[in-house]
């Protein structure tokens, strides 16, 4: 395994964990989140364009700010949630999509696919916020699941002015 190099970042929702490689981001997490990675070989540092950057776009993101991040990034995962990811990634600001029309999505009409699977691959989406999970609701619009939790998925649907159920 290689060293991975990490800094803290501060938000309103408290501190979260950003990981890099040389080239890409290759994680966001909030603190003691489900799925949280492995500490090992962790090197933490502050000091690259990456970090300095990310925090830039992060403080902007919580002012209200809806730019898009153009920040390189970097995937690790199977096939599968790499494609689930593709499809958060196209959710736009102040949108949403449901677990069910992912799904659909990615069937293409072929075959039926689990929206369980898919909630599998959001939940274990290591760049939170930049690839947006929390813009991914349950069926009629209900607020169900999130990796960095509940509160923290309605704190950033309500910052984007997203319509959902509880």
């Amino acid at each position: 395994m290689s060293d991975i190099y990490t800094c803290l970042i501060d938000t309103p929702l408290g501190k979260m964990r950003a990981a890099r490689n040389e080239d890409a981001i290759t994680g966001l997490w909030f603190e003691g989140q489900k799925y949280y990675p492995n500490k090992d070989k962790w090197i933490e540092t502050k000091e690259h364009y990456l970090f300095k950057s990310l925090n830039i776009w992060i403080d902007k993101y919580f002012d209200g700010a809806k730019e898009i991040c153009d920040l390189p990034l970097f995937l690790a995962g199977t096939p599968f949630q790499k494609k689930v990811w593709e499809i958060l990634r196209q959710i736009e600001y102040g949108q949403s999509v449901t677990y069910g029309e992912i799904a659909k999505e990615l069937s293409l009409g072929l075959s039926k696919m689990s929206a369980q699977a898919v909630g599998g691959a959001v939940g274990h989406n290591p760049i939170s916020i930049l690839i947006p999970c929390h813009r991914v609701l349950g069926s009629n619009g209900m607020l169900i699941g999130y990796a960095g939790g509940v509160d923290k998925k309605r704190f950033l649907l309500e910052l984007e002015g997203v319509n959902f159920n509880y």
